[in-house]
């Protein structure tokens, strides 16, 4: 007697001829064949699909990184600013411009083109090949600085976009600082090109907006890269809140970052190099006006000068609020920092006068004023965020 046995299938074969054996087999194949499948649907049905998992963490790490390459590259802007090299580069090539002059006959070039300028003509006439390549490298440094930030913010938000490891609500951020940055590209040779025809600098207006750009986009990157932290410590945690005391701070220090702008434009910094009086003064006397008188605001540099000076004070006043707020909810580090880096930035800025704006004193008070606004960004998260952690 044979048989075939196949789960609870049982058939006899004795006596049973080789066409009904063939069949029973063909029935058995069929029945585990269907088995197969549906345990092959099953295990799929159980094994869940990878779904997308954003790296908040490792966002907040490069945002981090992008930041204090805006700050490298603020302070690279105002060596640039102080050397007077920013019109040395009388071209904008976003591309072919990544090089700089390999060859003679390229430098010989890029000083020819240069020698066209108002500011060679009215400023530096004369001014030999060698002298011209120390102002070209800081301009080069500066654009090549601008353009590895958009590279290492761009390559890498299309990688964690293609991976799908941005949260939720943090896309349309994340682009709008692209947005803010590539605008400021743009920004950056509009500035250059207003000293490039009948005036030997750049517009110290278009010098300001360039500048807050930059610090906008700093900033952005911050806060946003906070959030990011934060959400990656708890996932429950929601993006912070800026507190009034914050508010009046930050609006205390641009307007201090603009006049700071200005400074630098119109070269005001010269005017007076004492402290606390401008001469013998507080506010030097027979000092000719514009009319409307608002413009003295902006074009007289002996009063942008004065406005800066004082206006530091408000500052730290705002400061000084904020420091209190982070003290009264425990927030001590913060605090102390606040306090300490608004006395390290007036203190650079007094010695950038007494120093009669030399170069390492004056780029170090620029660079402060950038650590100055992270600090009050910092403060300001730590009190403003919501959450479990918060």
């Amino acid at each position: 007697m044979s048989s075939l046995r196949d789960g609870d299938t049982y058939l006899s074969t004795k006596g049973t001829c080789p066409r009904a054996i063939g069949k029973a087999t063909g029935a058995i194949g069929k029945a585990e064949g269907f088995r197969h499948m549906r345990a092959m649907a099953s295990t799929t049905a159980a094994t869940p699909v990878r779904a997308a998992a954003p790296r908040p963490r490792a966002l907040s790490v490069w945002l981090f990184l992008v930041a204090a390459m805006v700050l490298a590259m603020v302070v690279v802007g105002g060596i640039t600013r102080l050397t007077e090299s920013g019109l040395s580069i009388v071209k904008w090539e976003p591309v072919s411009g990544t090089l700089p002059p390999l060859s003679d006959a390229q430098w010989q070039a890029e000083f020819a083109a240069y020698q066209a300028t108002p500011q060679y003509l009215r400023v530096n006439a004369g001014m030999s090949l060698g002298e011209f390549k120390n102002i070209f490298f800081w301009e080069y440094v500066h654009r090549l600085l601008g353009r590895l930030i958009g590279l290492i913010f761009a390559l890498p938000l299309l990688w964690f976009a293609w991976r799908r490891a941005i949260p939720k609500g943090y896309g349309w951020k994340l682009a709008g600082i692209l947005a803010l940055g590539a605008l400021q590209g743009a920004i950056g040779w509009w500035m250059v090109a207003s000293g490039l025809v009948d005036r030997p600098e750049v517009s110290h207006i278009r010098l300001a907006i360039h500048l807050l750009t930059a610090l906008a986009i700093f900033s952005a990157c911050l806060w946003v890269g906070l959030d990011l932290r934060a959400l990656g410590r708890d996932e429950d945690a929601r993006p912070a809140r800026m507190p009034t005391a914050g508010i009046w701070a930050l609006s205390l220090l641009v307007l201090q970052l603009m006049f700071g702008a200005y400074v630098a434009g119109l070269d005001a910094g010269f005017a007076y190099n004492s402290w606390p009086k401008m001469g013998d003064e507080w506010f030097p006397s027979g000092v000719p006006m514009l009319s409307p008188w608002l413009r003295n605001l902006v074009d007289n540099p002996i009063v942008v000068q004065f406005v800066h000076r004082w206006l530091a004070w408000g500052v730290a006043a705002g400061v000084g609020v904020l420091a209190f707020e982070a003290f009264r909810r425990e927030r001590n580090l913060w605090g102390a920092a606040l306090i300490a880096a608004v006395a390290v930035q007036i203190s650079l800025g007094i010695a950038t006068l007494l120093t009669g704006v030399r170069i390492p004193i004056a780029a170090a008070h620029q660079g402060m004023a950038v650590v100055l606004l992270g600090t009050i960004l910092a403060a300001a998260h730590s009190l403003g965020r919501r959450g479990a952690a918060a």
